[in-house]
């Protein structure tokens, strides 16, 4: 059942609304994080309010992830506008999922002043719900939230591709199971995983069996019920059904030893050639971009393994902007790269005593020597769209500021023989459209979870400096 269409003041006539469809009001802030958006919600009403597209059409000129965005949303309402009238609604697909756009109507009577744009937006939002409609905002903006809350209209974050952070993979569990399996794993160099689902005495709360449900490159931290010194640790290998034990790195990797268990997890990834792309999250000084370096450079330069040593961040600053920055290219990168530079010339220092070098040189000057020969590079995220990058260690530093289109646009450059390391705070996040479920690292590790060619450890230790540890557990 419709309504029947109305004059308004401006001599539009008013769109039929059907009261017995859901809508579903999009805010610009959805579009620019996910431009497939309006095609999300299936059998329903997606209505973009006008506003919407005058915020997207000044958006469309940046060159970031933003800009492109705003013209893929631009391109995909312009293919359907060939298809009909998007003011009356035009059906994309068999199951009935219409797109419309609202003109804003100025003349309704509401409670917020219509001369700001986010005002209006939620305008259209409660003229749908004061009809009768089945009407939902999606916001990613808490605020607009707020005021559709306080105006008593549904509102809903945009929910696609969001990852419950409560419940990430984390890469390892813990067991507790008889003695004997422990040693069994270290005498036979395996164990068989129904060995293990077998033995393992590890229960939830209630006193039931905890059900095993096990992925490749997941670690099992195993424990002696009767002893609790005495432990293993070991890793579900791909397609064998068995776990091998974990030790870690006999020697240093250029100077680094792992302090803990999970850095013992993160170096049997990192220089394990069959597992092709590892995800490292933790707070601040856990070592993440420490090891993923010291790893990449002994593959590269010690192991030549893979010819160079590729590192990128994205351009994300923490705080106001500086502005521009003099110089070419390169110099202008080394104020954003420069963590990576520190983390770099600690590796190459002789604090490690690990380089069999007999030359007197600064660490800076092994950096600069490295980057000369091409076996270190440093570039930014902008440059490596349309690439294809083989035979190299690429190391991606604060992925948590890149949307999972982003992500996918980078792991999606990765050439033959090529590793990826992604690393990152999920819990310090820069982007203004993206939060800790949200993401591209986070949705990297839900979705790459379960493939034999993936591995993920969540860092929990800070290990930077005792002030460090200290600030990161009471700052």
């Amino acid at each position: 059942m419709s309504t029947n269409p109305k004059v308004s003041s401006d001599s539009f006539p008013t769109p039929r609304i059907d009261i017995e469809r859901k809508h579903f009001v999009l805010d610009t802030n959805v579009l620019l994080h996910d431009p497939t958006a309006i095609f999300r919600f299936d059998e329903h009403e997606v209505v973009i309010p006008l506003t919407v597209i005058e915020e997207l059409d000044r958006f469309k000129k940046n060159n970031d992830e933003t800009g492109r965005n705003a013209r893929h949303v631009i391109r995909s309402l312009d293919e359907l506008r060939s298809k009909g009238r998007l003011f009356e609604g035009v059906s994309w697909n068999e199951e009935g999922g219409r797109v419309r756009i609202d003109r804003c109507d100025r003349s309704r009577s509401f409670a917020l002043d219509l001369a700001h744009a986010d005002n209006r937006i939620l305008g259209v939002a409660h003229a749908l719900h004061a009809s009768g409609a089945e009407t939902m905002f999606i916001s990613k903006d808490i605020n607009a939230r707020v005021k559709c809350d306080a105006l008593g209209i549904p509102c809903e974050d945009f929910e696609a591709d969001r990852v419950d952070t409560e419940w990430l993979y984390g890469g390892y569990i813990e067991l507790v199971v008889d003695g004997t399996v422990i040693d069994e794993l270290y005498q036979e160099r395996q164990l068989q995983l129904s060995r293990v689902v077998e033995l393992a005495s590890a229960s939830r709360l209630d006193g039931t069996p905890e059900r095993l449900d096990l992925v490749p490159n997941q670690f099992i931290v195993l424990r002696d019920a009767s002893d609790e010194s005495h432990t293993g640790l070991a890793r579900l290998l791909a397609d064998t059904g068995h776990l091998i034990p974990v030790s870690g790195p006999r020697k240093p990797v250029y100077g680094i030893m792992a302090r803990n268990v999970q850095q013992t997890m993160a170096l049997d990834l990192l220089l394990d050639d069959e597992v092709k792309i590892v995800t490292l999250i933790g707070p601040a000084g856990t070592g993440k971009t420490l090891l993923a370096l010291a790893a990449g450079l002994q593959k590269v330069i010690k192991e030549e393994r893979f010819d160079k040593l590729l590192t990128a961040r994205p351009i994300m600053p923490l705080g106001r902007d500086i502005g521009y920055l003099p110089g070419d290219k390169d110099e202008k990168m080394a104020m954003w790269m420069q963590p990576v530079f520190d983390n770099i010339a600690y590796l190459l220092s002789t604090r490690g005593s690990h380089l069999n070098d007999a030359e007197s040189r600064s660490a800076e000057q092994r950096l600069d020597r490295l980057m000369a020969t091409g076996q270190v590079v440093l570039e930014p995220l902008t440059y490596i769209r349309g690439r294809s990058i083989p035979m190299q260690f690429i190391v991606v530093d604060e992925a948590q500021n890149l949307s999972p289109h982003e992500v996918r646009t980078i792991v999606s450059r990765v050439g033959e023989g090529t590793k990826i390391v992604l690393c990152g705070d999920i819990g310090q996040i820069d982007s203004p459209y993206l939060d800790s479920s949200s993401n591209g690292l986070t949705h990297v590790i839900d979705r790459m979870r379960p493939h034999r060619i993936a591995g993920h450890v969540s860092l929990c230790k800070t290990e930077r400096s005792e002030l460090a540890r200290i600030s990161a557990e009471l700052l």
